[in-house]
């Protein structure tokens, strides 16, 4: 039995590996690619492929937006993240939004593979070093620690809390936005304060819980 999967990842060439190293398997056909994350809803209803492999940092409204969209519209699409960030953060916020895998880019190829035959099955799956029971664990420490969200940001705080939700340093964030490190610091410092956070993982949740629009992800 054939499966079928839409391919949604902002590198042109990196898709095309996919595509080339799903369709070697045999029995998947890869029925569409989009490398932008707005395109993502309306594909799925469109197409209707058996699994979405999605990548969570693309240019529109962000991977896990559409992964939220895609669960307010209830479509039968299973969906495997696909993702540079092995943050805790990122892997429950995927899985609570619908995700049924989250894949380690960094991992071999046969992984992927194996998320989507999972998914298809309407199991969970993990790729190695996450693990179910490292993200319950992390569930429960950030149950009680859930910022507030209807904390005041300036346009500068939220810029800078969405790329800190994506990953980078201050130092990046610095570059990315021509400011200072130390005006960076400050800008996070301010943040801690209003939204009363205690640590980068609460920080990055924050960032992917108020679902802000992510920057251009070109370095």
């Amino acid at each position: 039995m054939s499966l079928s999967v839409l391919l949604a990842e902002d590198h042109p060439v990196v898709r095309e590996g996919l595509r080339a190293m799903l369709e070697a398997e045999g029995d998947f056909q890869v029925v569409g690619q989009t490398g932008n994350s707005s395109e993502v809803g309306g594909m799925v209803e469109q197409l209707h492929p058996d699994v979405l492999v999605l990548d969570l940092i693309m240019p529109g409204i962000g991977g896990l937006n559409a992964l939220r969209e895609l669960a307010r519209r209830r479509l039968p699409t299973r969906v495997v993240v696909l993702s540079m960030y092995a943050n805790e953060a990122y892997v429950l916020e995927a899985l609570q939004n619908g995700a049924g895998a989250y894949v380690l880019k960094q991992s071999e190829a046969a992984e992927l593979v194996r998320g989507i035959r999972e998914v298809a099955k309407g199991r969970r799956y993990l790729s190695p070093p996450l693990s179910q029971r490292a993200v319950e664990a992390y569930a429960k420490r950030a149950k009680g620690t859930i910022a507030t969200e209807e904390a005041e940001l300036t346009a500068r705080e939220k810029e800078v809390l969405t790329l800190v939700g994506q990953g980078f340093t201050s130092a990046q964030i610095g570059e990315r936005l021509f400011i200072s490190v130390r005006t960076v610091e400050s800008h996070r410092s301010n943040l801690t304060k209003k939204l009363g956070l205690h640590s980068q993982a609460e920080m990055v949740r924050t960032a992917l819980r108020r679902e802000l629009t992510p920057l251009d992800p070109t370095p």
